[in-house]
């Protein structure tokens, strides 16, 4: 895992030409017909072919386009069918200017399928005690509210607590009409759009009590 400090240096010498790069793209390049599905932060592994890939990393990653999440998403209003991101909006510093952006630029009846951490099932598993179902990442900790602060910090890097209730909030001053909650891996109400490549990437070694707190929602015809 690449140092907080590390990061923000990244940020502050790159941050400029990411907003430039967003900007060009977003008015010269960026496709505005057609079925366009966008997937945010493929990180090193899980790029998807047929999406256009959006990510900060462009060194040891694979994206289609460089540029900050953290910023406006670089796309005209209303062109985008799909969007997908799977453990990446903990990592935002504010989860409703990300949600408003994917409101703007959905098509009317465009969905969004969005995971991470589940702060629900995290906080069931610490009242019950079940140190087991933390997993012990990025650090070893021997105790069981030292495995929350883990599962729910990850050292700093994740920025907020996600709860069902808490992404339903957000989505709705969005303009989402609704959420839906997914198992990850096996579940989606969007089947045209979140096909099996997509799911692969996905991961949950307790089912019954994911992990990953899995969203989907639609923008309003």
């Amino acid at each position: 895992m690449l140092k907080r400090d590390y990061k923000r240096l990244f940020y502050t010498l790159c941050g400029p030409l990411l907003r430039a790069n967003g900007f060009i793209y977003r008015h010269l390049r960026a496709p505005r017909v057609g079925n366009i599905k966008v997937h945010l932060g493929p990180g090193k592994r899980n790029y998807l072919q047929g999406w256009i890939n959006l990510d900060a990393n462009m060194f040891t990653g694979k994206c289609d386009v460089w540029t900050n999440l953290h910023d406006p998403l670089p796309f005209p209003d209303s062109t985008v069918s799909a969007i997908y991101s799977h453990h990446v909006i903990e990592h935002l510093e504010d989860p409703f200017h990300h949600f408003r952006e994917i409101h703007r630029v959905l098509k009317p009846g465009g969905i969004f399928r969005i995971g991470g951490p589940n702060g629900d099932v995290a906080c069931q598993k610490f009242v019950e005690g079940k140190h087991d179902w933390f997993p012990d990442y990025p650090d070893n900790r021997a105790s069981i509210g030292g495995r929350l602060e883990n599962f729910i910090f990850c050292r700093g890097e994740h920025l907020t607590i996600l709860t069902y209730s808490f992404l339903e909030e957000v989505a709705l001053k969005a303009g989402f009409p609704a959420i839906k909650k997914c198992r990850p891996v096996t579940e989606t109400h969007h089947g045209e759009y979140i096909d099996q490549a997509v799911l692969a990437l996905e991961w949950e070694s307790t089912p019954e009590y994911p992990h990953t707190l899995m969203v989907e929602g639609q923008k309003p015809l």
